[in-house]
């Protein structure tokens, strides 16, 4: 088993999937007018409107609900990233190292999802992600 996707369900889909573009600097696959994914090299993001939810059972996921999972990228440059991004997103902390070695800054989509850019910053967590 692998995990294929994580797809979110959101309420504006043309500014969902313009977002997540931006910040995987990716362009989206559009499968039809309400469903897109953004492939990178190790995952998908799933983006579907509200009105997919009907397709398998109604009421079953609420756009901008979420307020427990974490989207999380693994990036080159932190810093990097986050100059290019922070005059775009609604930034809710600047670069900083956390506990297990990662560094990382955090902003929110248009729904409210929480969004991680991080890089291993200490041997350990390089060591976890095979990169010096």
């Amino acid at each position: 088993m692998r995990l294929a996707s994580t797809r979110l369900i959101v309420s504006d889909i043309t500014a969902a999937v313009s977002f997540y573009e931006l910040v995987t600097d990716t362009a989206a696959d559009w499968l039809a007018p309400v469903f897109a994914e953004i492939v990178t090299p190790g995952a998908t993001l799933a983006i579907g409107a509200a009105e997919t939810v009907g397709l398998f059972m109604a009421g079953t996921a609420t756009p901008g609900a979420n307020r427990s999972a974490i989207l999380e990228f693994l990036v080159d440059d932190i810093d990097a990233e986050f100059s290019r991004l922070k005059s775009n997103v609604e930034v809710v902390h600047e670069p900083k190292l956390l506990p297990w070695g990662n560094r990382t800054f955090q902003f929110r989509d248009p729904e409210g999802t929480l969004v991680s850019f991080f890089m291993p910053a200490t041997e350990e967590a390089r060591a976890r992600f095979g990169s010096r």
